[in-house]
């Protein structure tokens, strides 16, 4: 049999080499190898406390999240801000500190608090639909009295 390079076979034989080269590049952030860099942060109140809060506002930031980090300050923690209103899910993987997760309606409203252990993947998600979760140290809120229902104040919340 004899084979005829065509202008087409050749384009789709540079295709597929393109496409195998690319399939075996691992994507930037997709292998963590450590914490992310701390990220820029914002002073946010619960009554009288104030917590210095990480900002997590892109997908990737989002996705890394606490992954690697060791430990927290005491009045520290991370929020993560998304764009709209949705039910949102929080696991651990690669979280190695203990964690209380407050989602946070727009006005600043905890709407639901789940503590998570380091390591688990078990989902932890919204009551209902939020743009914010504060994750603290484990702990952190019940130690202040504070629970459901309880206001947040700071620049995400209009307050």
């Amino acid at each position: 049999m004899i084979y005829v390079k065509t202008a087409r076979s050749a384009a789709s034989a540079a295709f597929a080499a393109l496409w195998l080269l690319l399939s075996c590049v691992p994507l930037a952030g997709h292998a963590q190898t450590g914490p992310q860099p701390k990220l820029p942060t914002i002073p946010l109140t619960a009554g009288m406390h104030v917590i210095q809060a990480e900002l997590a506002t892109t997908p990737t930031q989002q996705m890394i999240g606490m992954m690697q980090r060791r430990s927290m300050g005491a009045n520290e923690g991370m929020l993560f801000v998304y764009d709209a209103p949705a039910p949102l899910c929080f696991w651990m993987r690669n979280t190695l500190i203990p964690l209380t997760i407050a989602f946070i309606g727009d006005d600043g409203r905890i709407v639901g608090l789940a503590d998570m252990q380091p390591l688990d993947e078990t989902s932890h998600c919204t009551p209902e639909p939020v743009r914010f979760a504060l994750e603290m140290n484990q702990g952190w809120f019940k130690k202040r009295g504070l629970k459901k229902g309880d206001r947040l104040r700071g620049a995400p919340f209009g307050s």
